[in-house]
């Protein structure tokens, strides 16, 4: 399976100065995978994989001392690998389950430079918030689902990735209609590799959403390895009440009735710290930075569009027999994949809206990014466009933002006297290009 975090990590191991690197994501997102396939691609077997998970043995080892060369010495003995800087990958899996491990990573990038050193592991937020790092002494990165392109790729639809990855154009009437369809594939299956897999070799949603069922109860036994005391089923409630509230703006006593809203905020607070939610900020600027103008109202997104879709309940055959996928959960799965492709281009961090609230009107615009130095405000429809009122007096009070984005189900169309831009939905995650 191709993924696009390959060419970070070739990156960062051209880098001449190189650090240890911690990975972070979601779980599920093949982090195993992705750094198993970098070392087979370019370290040609020349590969230590220390999983804490899988042996407890390995966690002895940093006991000790945290000295890196008596640390390789020992990881030598027990694998049979030689430690060669420069030509060794060594990667450390499931990291959290060992701190001293994670402590050791420091010490890496100043008596052994030149060693690849890797980390991973699931919720690893949790862990490095307990173990923080000294600034500069470790590179971090972070690992999405598969965006929509790399699912095209895996679903064998090369020459379509290769559109897409190219960013808006006009395309022939059949080309944006088969694109139409791949998104609502990609909204059905998601961007788990595990689900992605499973629709290429089956093609069937109803086996796609029993790994997805799966997948929904493996993450809710991991609430237990949660930190701060929160109990298993205040996370439960606090995540079908996220999920429901999609690409609405929520308040946390709304996430669950049966907890208070402080509970229910440090429940959502630990969620997206497992990358499980999504967190967009209103902003009532449309400045840089955002945050400088940032307000308390939230909207929640899901860290995956597939497993939105089953968390929510919705039975796969509805949405197949649904015209247009995109108005689906009124316009929340149109947006969720908005959110999704802008944080798999952007980072988690990129996610903010618009708000302005005057005496009897309220206008607001569903994202705003930053592009070559402008802020793009963009508006998700699941029709042609609509009216776009707030979209307009966001550009009316802003004459220095780019032209609005409006991302839809419609084809490609440039009006510049009108400041708009209409851009089918699949080039969400190419706005850029």
């Amino acid at each position: 399976m191709k993924r696009d975090f390959s060419k970070k990590l070739d990156e960062w191991a051209a880098a001449a100065d190189r650090k240890p690197l911690v990975i972070r994501g979601m779980r599920q997102t093949g982090k195993t995978w992705c750094v198993r396939e970098f070392a087979a691609r370019r370290f040609e077997g020349r590969f230590c994989e220390v999983d804490f998970e899988f042996s407890a043995e390995w966690r002895s080892v940093f006991d000790r001392d945290l000295d890196p060369v008596r640390i390789c010495r020992d990881l030598e003995a027990l694998s049979g690998v030689d430690m060669v800087p420069g030509e060794t990958l060594l990667f450390f899996d499931e990291i959290q389950l060992c701190p001293r491990a994670l402590e050791s990573l420091r010490y890496f990038k100043e008596k052994m430079p030149l060693l690849h050193v890797v980390a991973a592991g699931s919720l690893l937020d949790f862990a490095l918030e307990e173990h923080p790092f000294p600034v500069g002494r470790v590179d971090f990165a972070d690992l999405a689902p598969l965006s929509f392109a790399e699912f095209l790729d895996a679903t064998g639809q090369g020459r379509l990735s290769e559109i897409v990855r190219g960013g808006p154009a006009a395309l022939s009437e059949a080309l944006h209609s088969r694109l139409l369809e791949c998104v609502k594939e990609y909204c059905l299956v998601g961007g788990l590799p595990e689900c992605v897999k499973k629709w290429a070799e089956t093609g069937s949603y109803r086996t796609v959403r029993s790994v997805q069922d799966s997948l929904v109860v493996a993450f809710e036994q991991d609430f237990g390895k949660y930190p701060e005391k929160m109990d298993s089923a205040t996370l439960g409630d606090v995540w079908r009440g996220a999920n429901a509230g999609v690409s609405h703006q929520i308040s946390w006593a709304g996430l669950s009735r049966d907890h208070a809203g402080a509970t229910n905020k440090r429940a959502f607070s630990l969620l997206a710290k497992a990358r499980l939610l999504h967190e967009s900020r209103a902003v009532s600027a449309a400045a840089f930075p955002f945050d400088a103008s940032a307000t308390p109202r939230i909207k929640p997104f899901a860290g995956d569009v597939g497993l939105f879709q089953a968390r929510a309940g919705m039975p796969a055959d509805a949405a197949i027999l649904n015209g247009d996928i995109l108005g689906v959960h009124r316009g929340a799965l149109a947006e969720q994949f908005v959110a999704q492709e802008l944080v798999a281009a952007r980072g988690r961090d990129s996610l903010h809206w618009w708000k302005r609230e005057s005496p009897g009107s309220v206008a607001e615009v569903d994202f705003v990014v930053a592009g070559n130095g402008r802020v793009v405000p963009i508006e998700v429809k699941s029709g042609p466009g609509g009216r776009l009122r707030s979209l307009h007096q966001l550009l009316a009070e802003n004459p220095g933002a780019a032209d609005g984005v409006v991302l839809s189900s419609a084809p490609f169309g440039d009006l510049p006297e009108r400041r708009l831009r209409f851009v089918p939905i699949y080039f969400a995650g190419s706005l850029e290009r």
